[in-house]
């Protein structure tokens, strides 16, 4: 396999493990979205704290809690404009992500390539806020 050829290859199994996730997000599968991380994975998400890591971030009881805290039915997601750029065992995407009928935030998912499989060791989610005194997040903004 040429060194082009591998690459697209592992684009493509990257995207598909974003891919997986939305659909593990919709489906509300926690196990499934949860076992695309890497045991030592690092996230900065949305709600406090202001880190997670290990198995902290890995908490798939954190995760059906969330699930269980919103209406029955599929979850609206959307993982919109992603770009991924593959090097070697390393990969890094960002994308603008939809979710429920109001929240776009920001995404930037680090991959490493782990006994084969492309596993997330980091993940930062962010919406942006207003920078006039306010402090409020910018949930009307629209790509």
């Amino acid at each position: 396999m040429t060194t082009a050829s591998r690459s697209m290859a592992d684009e493509d199994q990257v995207r598909a493990v974003i891919a997986d996730r939305a659909d593990a997000m919709r489906e509300r599968d926690a196990e499934r979205f949860i076992a695309h991380y890497a045991p030592q994975i690092v996230k900065f998400d949305l709600p406090p704290p202001l880190v997670y890591t290990g198995p902290q971030a890995r908490d798939v009881e954190a995760l059906r809690a969330w699930f269980a805290s919103h209406p029955g039915g599929p979850v609206a997601y959307e993982v919109r404009d992603l770009t991924i750029t593959v090097g070697g065992d390393v990969a890094f995407c960002h994308s603008l992500n939809h979710l429920g009928n109001a929240l776009w935030f920001r995404s930037t998912v680090g991959l490493c390539k782990i006994d084969g499989e492309w596993r997330i060791t980091h993940e930062h989610n962010s919406t942006p806020f207003y920078m006039d005194g306010s402090d409020k997040a910018a949930l009307d903004l629209q790509p």
